[in-house]
């Protein structure tokens, strides 16, 4: 990946500045300080320069005017001085005087405007050959020269000290500019390692040779960073994707969820158990979740977890009951670690517990029902035993025959109580059953004698039809003796009086591997909503129409024993006042597979 620079450098600017303004002010005052002593040493030596001409004129002078007179004299002076004049136009003006101070001549008159520009004026002794002095001679000087040449002096030195500066001022920007550019790089570089961008190449075809090798740790730096991100993503992935299989294939729901709420994974068994689609909850506050009736479900206890100091709620989760969807839920609150116990969020695990709450409540009612029931029997067998006890001596023989009678009625209620309880336990033990071929058309002639006398009581009478075809077939007698009898029991308590009950044995219609029976009645029914229910344990159809108690067992023991230990079928038929139809199948030929199944499952 290469780096594009977009690298603020208002500060860098400032500091280049501020280094730039201090550099010319030193610059300046040097120049100024360089100019001024090179004026000053250059007037100076223009002063010598006129003290040397001045003692030149004085010679000259000398040597020609010795011996003339005073006339010739000043016709010489003259002469020379207008010559003088006219080829140094830095002289301005140039006066001869006696040794008492008379003027012999003066160029004043003659080069009046020169002289009006005089700058210096020198006064150099004329001495003879015997070094007495016969005058003097004055000059003026203009220093037209010494003006153009510090002119120029100090034109050059601004140019020098500007070139000098631009040089400088330059040399401090492109060096400033690669630089602050190069570290500039490094800079992003670094930025973009620190945002996780492992793998960012900085170009360095332009970089000092400092800058260069650390361009290249840099590189190299990256380069493994990179190749440590990629595997430690492949690992990441790996251990993720066990993790979301796990959770997508665990038996409960799983909602995870981050320190803000937002739901990041949810399993499908939960997606089911709060019926909501997965884009529905997903990134969602899965505190503020409500289900198909309204009710903000688990918000309170969201927030009772985030109140509980971590420490506290690491080593024992929150854990609640509530209802969603009509369910009961039971649900765990865990909350969820970094490797370094940094908090990242919480896990909710969530239970459906709906059918053991209403096996509990079952089993409640089942425990209820089972005293009550135990309890009328037994007191009404106390108070008629405790009566002949005590006064039987004072009854007649048909009186003590009606009690005995009673008696006996109640123990017979009480011996099927607690057979049904006994073949429960016995039922749900995954007992073998021991199987015989047999004519069922024995056993049921054999179950519906032994209920003749309770079917007399309410003056029913049983009409029974049976195929002269069905053949002999494997089953266990005591236990389809059992399940004739529930089922025929039951038809007598529901039936009204006077009516009759129909018993059919068939080979099947549907299904000729298979033997039909059933067991008709013409009593109160059973609504649709019940029929689902009805062979479920201690399930029991409570309303005004069934006041009739019991355990709630009968049925549930018919459903186990045919198909679970003869791989049969159960069924009941049945309109409100039109009567029910109860009635199972039993296969023929039941498979050696099948068979064998129900042995391991009664061994294991």
């Amino acid at each position: 990946m290469k780096l594009q620079i977009n690298f603020d450098n208002t500060k860098q600017n400032r500091l280049i500045a501020a280094g730039l303004l201090i550099s010319t002010i030193l610059i300046i005052a040097v120049s100024i300080f360089a100019i001024s002593k090179i004026q000053e040493k250059l007037y100076e030596s223009y002063a010598n320069f006129g003290q040397l001409l001045g003692k030149t004129i004085a010679m000259q002078s000398y040597e020609l005017t010795k011996d003339k007179t005073k006339e010739e004299k000043r016709a010489i002076l003259k002469s020379h001085s207008v010559s003088i004049l006219e080829s140094n136009a830095d002289i301005s003006f140039i006066t001869f005087k006696d040794n008492k101070d008379n003027i012999i001549f003066t160029s004043t008159n003659n080069f009046k405007d020169r002289a009006e520009h005089t700058k210096t004026n020198l006064s150099v002794p004329i001495t003879n050959s015997k070094g007495k002095i016969d005058g003097t001679v004055e000059i003026g000087l203009n220093a037209t020269m010494a003006s153009s040449v510090a002119k120029t002096t100090k034109n050059s030195m601004f140019i020098v000290f500007t070139l000098v500066w631009a040089v400088f001022t330059a040399v401090i920007l492109i060096n400033t500019f690669l630089i602050t550019r190069e570290l500039a790089t490094l800079h992003h570089g670094v930025k973009a390692i620190s945002k996780g961008r492992f793998g960012t190449t900085l170009e360095h075809k332009d970089a000092s040779g400092e800058i260069k090798e650390l361009f290249n740790a840099f590189n190299d730096m990256s380069s493994r960073l990179h190749r440590y991100e990629e595997q430690n993503i492949e690992e990441l992935t790996l251990e993720r994707n066990k993790f979301e299989s796990v959770l997508m294939n665990i038996a409960n729901g799983v909602v995870v969820c981050d320190s803000n709420d937002a739901a990041v994974l949810v399993n499908p068994i939960a997606e089911h158990i709060l019926s909501i689609k997965h884009n529905e909850i997903i990134n969602t506050s899965f505190a503020d979740y409500v289900d198909t009736e309204g009710t903000v479900c688990f918000k309170n206890e969201i927030e009772t977890f985030k109140k509980t100091p971590l420490e506290i709620i690491e080593k024992k989760p929150l854990e609640f009951n509530v209802e969603v969807n009509t369910r009961i839920i039971k649900s765990v609150i865990s909350p969820m670690f970094s490797k370094s116990h940094d908090y990242l969020g919480y896990i909710i695990v969530l239970i459906d517990i709906t059918k053991e709450a209403e096996v509990d409540k079952l089993k409640s009612d089942f425990i209820s029902n089972v005293s009550h029931e135990l309890r009328t029997p037994l007191t009404i067998l106390r108070s008629y035993i405790d009566t002949l006890y005590n006064f039987g001596d004072e009854f007649k023989f048909e009186e003590q025959k009606e009690f005995i009678g009673v008696i006996n009625q109640e123990i017979i209620r009480l011996n099927n109580m607690v057979n049904d309880i006994l073949d429960f336990s016995k039922l749900e033990s995954n007992t073998r059953y021991e199987k015989q071929n047999g004519d069922i058309m024995l056993t049921l002639e054999k179950t519906l004698s032994n209920l003749k006398v309770l079917a007399q009581e309410k003056s029913i009478n049983f009409i029974v039809e049976k195929d002269n075809n069905i053949p002999k077939i494997p089953y266990n007698e005591e236990s389809i003796e059992r399940v004739i009898s529930n089922l025929v029991t039951n038809a007598i308590k529901y039936a009204p009086k006077n009516s009759p009950i129909d018993i059919k044995a068939a080979i099947s219609e549907q299904n000729p591997d298979y033997v039909k029976i059933t067991v008709s009645d013409k009593g109160i029914g059973i609504s649709k909503e019940h029929q689902k229910k009805i062979f479920d344990r201690f399930y029991r159809v409570e309303n005004d129409t069934h006041t009739i108690k019991g355990t709630g067992l009968g049925l549930h023991l018919v459903k186990v024993t045919i198909e679970k230990h003869h791989q049969g079928k159960v069924f009941v038929e049945s309109e409100l006042n039109q009567g029910s139809t109860f009635g199972f199948y039993l296969p023929i030929n039941p498979t050696k597979e099948n068979e064998e199944e129900i042995a391991k499952e009664a061994q294991a």
